[in-house]
């Protein structure tokens, strides 16, 4: 056996294929949104306008979106409440908690390393000036 193919059976390498159906979920879940509203979902279920306001600048067109595509993905669940005025909460699915804890250990990673990524940048930008 090829070791191209033990590692697409074990799953390895198999993401960098071009036609992967994993590529369109990873797309999703590390979009600059889906990255935001899976962490700030890690903490607890929101409605729609708390979840806007906690994941500042996102607009709403762009949330419904998000919200609609992990939905979809199954990252995410919809409660929408059968009262007057409508009442909708999101939460994570089981699915979602792990997606969620994934990006969003890469997210404390990277909060530790923006001074690293800052000097390296002016560095570069120094070299090339």
């Amino acid at each position: 056996m090829a070791v191209s193919d033990v590692r697409a059976a074990r799953g390895v390498g198999v993401i960098k294929q071009p036609m992967c159906p994993s590529r369109m979920i990873l797309e999703h879940v590390t979009s600059r949104w889906g990255v935001l509203v899976l962490v700030a979902l890690l903490e607890r279920s929101y409605r729609f306008s708390e979840l806007r306001r906690e994941v500042g600048g996102v607009s709403e067109k762009m949330l419904a979106q998000t919200l609609q595509t992990l939905e979809r993905d199954g990252f995410v669940h919809r409660d929408a409440k059968p009262v007057i005025p409508p009442r909708v909460d999101y939460s994570l699915t089981p699915l979602g908690i792990g997606a969620a804890e994934q990006v969003s250990a890469l997210g404390r990673w990277i909060e530790r390393q923006v001074d690293a990524v800052q000097a390296a940048r002016e560095a570069y930008d120094e070299a090339r000036a």
